[in-house]
C-alpha cells in the first residue's frame, strides 16, 4: 500500500501438491449488521488473469479488501499460498480504486513508485538510488517514466493510474490485487495496462481483478468469479460466464444489451 516435508508427509509420497495462491473458506463481512459477503468460499487458480464480476454492492471490493485484511471480517479465513495471510503479506501487491486515493499529496510519480518498495527497505527508511532506480523502471514499464517528477495531483486519470500500477510492480510481489484498475482511463492506459497484467500472468504471478465491464471480461481475462454477496459461480471464463450465470448474478439489472454481446464474446474464446 503484495521446501521440506510438509506436516503430515511420508518420506516417498511424491512431491506435495503446489498451494493455491489464494485460499478463501466460510468469508463473512458485514457492515453495521448487514451482511456484505457471505460464507465466501473460494480458491483462485495458480496461472491465468482473474476478473471478480458483479452488480455495484455485490461486495466485490469488500471482497479484495477482505482479503488483504483492509476490513474486519465476521468470520473466515484467507490463505495466501497455504499460509495465513499475515505471514505472507511481502507477496502482495494492491492497485486500489483512484477515488479512494488523496491526489493533492505532495508526492511525485517517481515518490508514489518507491512506496512500492517500503517493504524491502523498511519504514522511515531513506529510499536509496538502487530503489528509487528500480521504481523508475517500474514507471518505464508503464510509460511514466518521463513524468516521475510530476506531482501525482497534476497527472490525469490514466496517468494516476499507470503510476498505481508502477508502484505494485515495484512491490515484485507474487500476487496481485487490482480494484478496477481500467475504471475511467482512456483507451491507451486500458492496452498498457492489459499488456502489463499479460506480463505479470506470463512471469508466473496471480492477478485478481475487480472487473466492471462485462464486454471485455473474455478478451482480457482467463477466469472468473462471478460475485453477488455470495458466490454465483467461479472458474474458466469460456464455461462458467454465460447466460445462466449472469442472470443470477445480476438478475433484473442486466441490461438486454449486455448479454448479446457476453455471448459472442464467450463463444469466441471457447472457439479459439
Amino acid at each position: 500500500m503484495l521446501f521440506s516435508l510438509r506436516s503430515g508427509q511420508k518420506p516417498g509420497d511424491g512431491p506435495a501438491a503446489p498451494a493455491s495462491p489464494l485460499e478463501v473458506r466460510d468469508l463473512t463481512v458485514a457492515y453495521n449488521r448487514k451482511p456484505v459477503l457471505w460464507s465466501v468460499d473460494y480458491t483462485a487458480p495458480s496461472q491465468g488473469l482473474i476478473a471478480i464480476v458483479g452488480p455495484n454492492g455485490a461486495g466485490k471490493s469488500t471482497f479484495v479488501k477482505a482479503c488483504l485484511g483492509l476490513v474486519p471480517s465476521v468470520s473466515g479465513s484467507v490463505k495466501v499460498y497455504g499460509s495465513p495471510l499475515g505471514k505472507r503479506r511481502s507477496l502482495i501487491g494492491y492497485v486500489p480504486q483512484r477515488e479512494s486515493v488523496d491526489w493533492d499529496f505532495p508526492a511525485s510519480a517517481l515518490d508514489v513508485a518507491a512506496m512500492g518498495r517500503y517493504g524491502m527497505i523498511g519504514w522511515c527508511r531513506p529510499v536509496g538510488r538502487a530503489h528509487r532506480e528500480a521504481a523508475r523502471a517500474c514507471l518505464d514499464r508503464v510509460g511514466m517514466a518521463d513524468f516521475a517528477d510530476r506531482q501525482i495531483g497534476q497527472l490525469s486519470g490514466g496517468q494516476q493510474q499507470r503510476v498505481f500500477l508502477a508502484r505494485a510492480l515495484a512491490q515484485e510481489a507474487r500476487i496481485y490485487f487490482m480494484d478496477e484498475p481500467f475504471a475511467g482511463v482512456d483507451a491507451a492506459t486500458e492496452r498498457a495496462v492489459i499488456q502489463v497484467l499479460r506480463d505479470l500472468d506470463s512471469a508466473g504471478r496471480t492477478v485478481i481483478c475487480v472487473h466492471h465491464d462485462l464486454q471485455t471480461v473474455a478478451d482480457y481475462f482467463d477466469h472468473v468469479l462471478l460475485l453477488n454477496t455470495r458466490v454465483v459461480a467461479a472458474g474458466p471464463v469460456g464455461s462458467t460466464l454465460n447466460a445462466e450465470t449472469l442472470h443470477r448474478t445480476y438478475g433484473g439489472r442486466l441490461g438486454p444489451a449486455d448479454v448479446p454481446g457476453v455471448r459472442k464474446h464467450v463463444a469466441e474464446a471457447g472457439a479459439a
